[in-house]
């Protein structure tokens, strides 16, 4: 199992920045994407970066040239630069990350939600 704790979240101003961080421990060896999402109306996420373990890196069109995905395997930490923030930019980012488990004696690909920290953007 994977356990995942988010920091970082916070009120700022429009045109400041945040980083997010979000910490694994556990099964940290099966680690494969991290990513972090919002979610949206219908209880689905969206997309805002992502990042694989060899290092390629996926952006939503909004957060492309202002936010920045990092991530340090030593630490099993993710990190989300995220410069130039708006007010579209506010909502609840959830760090997710898929590993490799072992569910019934089969390996499975599982996903684990972070608690989600909250980003306010004022205008």
């Amino acid at each position: 199992q994977v356990q995942l704790v988010e920091s970082g979240g916070g009120l700022v101003q429009a045109g400041g920045s945040l980083r997010l961080s979000c910490a694994a421990s556990g099964s940290t060896n099966t680690i494969l994407d991290m990513g972090w999402y919002r979610r949206v109306p219908g209880n689905q996420r969206e997309l805002v970066a992502s990042i694989n373990s060899a290092g390629f890196t996926r952006y939503a069109d909004g957060g492309k040239g202002r936010f920045t995905i990092s991530r340090d395997n030593a630490e099993n930490t993710v990190y989300l630069q995220m410069n130039s923030l708006k007010p579209e930019d506010t909502g609840v980012y959830y760090c997710i990350v898929d590993y490799l488990g072992i569910v019934d004696g089969r390996d499975r690909y599982l996903e684990v939600w972070g608690q989600g920290t909250r980003v306010t953007v004022s205008s």
